[in-house]
C-alpha cells in the first residue's frame, strides 16, 4: 500500500476570509484542515508574513493528527504559502516534495473554504452565480453593500484593499420598473416596480449596487 500525505491550500487569493490549509492521507481519504485566521491578513501581521509561520503551526498539528511518520511521503502544493513549511519539513527530515496537488484533495480544500466563507455570511448562491466567485472586485461589491459589517471579513493588509477599500460612496434612490437584481445586502430578489437604494463608487470601473430601500 502506498503511504502518501498531500497538503494543499485554498482562499489565499480571496478578499473574504482567511486561508484554508488541508491535509489528506491518500490511501484512506482521511482529511483534516484548519483556517489561518483573518488577523494574519491585517496590516502589521500581513506585512511581516506571519501567515507563513501559521501554516507551519497548522500543518504540524495536521501531521500529528494523521500520525505521519518521517518515512511517509508528503506532497505539498508548490505555492508560496508553503515556503516556510518547506524549510520546516527539511529541517525535521520529513520525506516531502513540492508538486501540483490534484483530486480529490484540491476540490476538498476548495469546498471547505467555500463552506467557511458561507459561514461568514457570503451567500452560497453568490459562489455559484459567477465563474469567478472569489474575484476581488466582485467580492468588493458585496463588501460595499454592507460595508460597516463586512469590512471585518476582509484581508485588509492587501495592497489592493488599501487602494480600493475606502472609496467615496454615493447613495441615491431610484425606481426600478424591471428588476433582474438580487439585493447585495440581504440577497433576496428585488421585485419589479420597486423603489431601491443605489450605491455608486468607482474602483477599476464604475460600480452600481442596488439594495432594498429598507436594507
Amino acid at each position: 500500500m502506498i503511504h502518501l500525505i498531500q497538503i494543499d491550500d485554498s482562499g489565499s487569493g480571496s478578499l473574504i476570509g482567511g486561508t484554508c490549509i488541508g491535509a489528506m492521507r491518500a490511501e484512506t481519504k482521511e482529511y483534516f484542515y484548519d483556517i489561518i485566521p483573518l488577523e494574519f491578513y491585517h496590516s502589521n501581521q500581513f506585512e511581516k508574513k506571519l501567515y507563513l509561520d501559521k501554516v507551519v503551526d497548522i500543518v504540524s498539528s495536521l501531521l500529528e493528527t494523521l500520525h505521519v511518520s518521517k518515512d511517509e511521503k508528503i506532497e505539498i502544493c508548490r505555492g508560496y504559502m508553503f515556503d516556510k513549511l518547506r524549510i520546516f519539513l527539511k529541517e525535521n527530515q520529513y520525506n516531502f516534495s513540492s508538486t501540483s496537488i490534484g483530486e480529490p484533495l484540491q476540490s476538498q480544500v476548495e469546498n471547505t473554504f467555500e463552506e467557511y466563507t458561507v459561514s461568514l455570511g457570503l451567500p452560497h448562491e453568490f459562489l455559484t452565480y459567477t465563474k469567478y466567485p472569489f474575484h476581488f472586485h466582485r467580492l468588493l461589491r458585496w463588501v460595499y453593500a454592507d460595508y460597516d459589517h463586512r469590512v471585518s471579513l476582509c484581508k485588509t493588509g492587501w495592497k489592493s484593499w488599501k487602494k480600493y477599500g475606502n472609496l467615496d460612496l454615493q447613495i441615491e434612490t431610484t425606481y426600478l420598473k424591471h428588476s433582474r437584481y438580487n439585493c447585495l445586502k440581504c440577497w433576496n430578489k428585488i421585485n419589479d416596480n420597486t423603489h431601491v437604494k443605489v450605491l455608486k463608487y468607482h474602483s477599476n470601473k464604475p460600480n452600481i449596487i442596488y439594495l432594498h430601500l429598507d436594507c
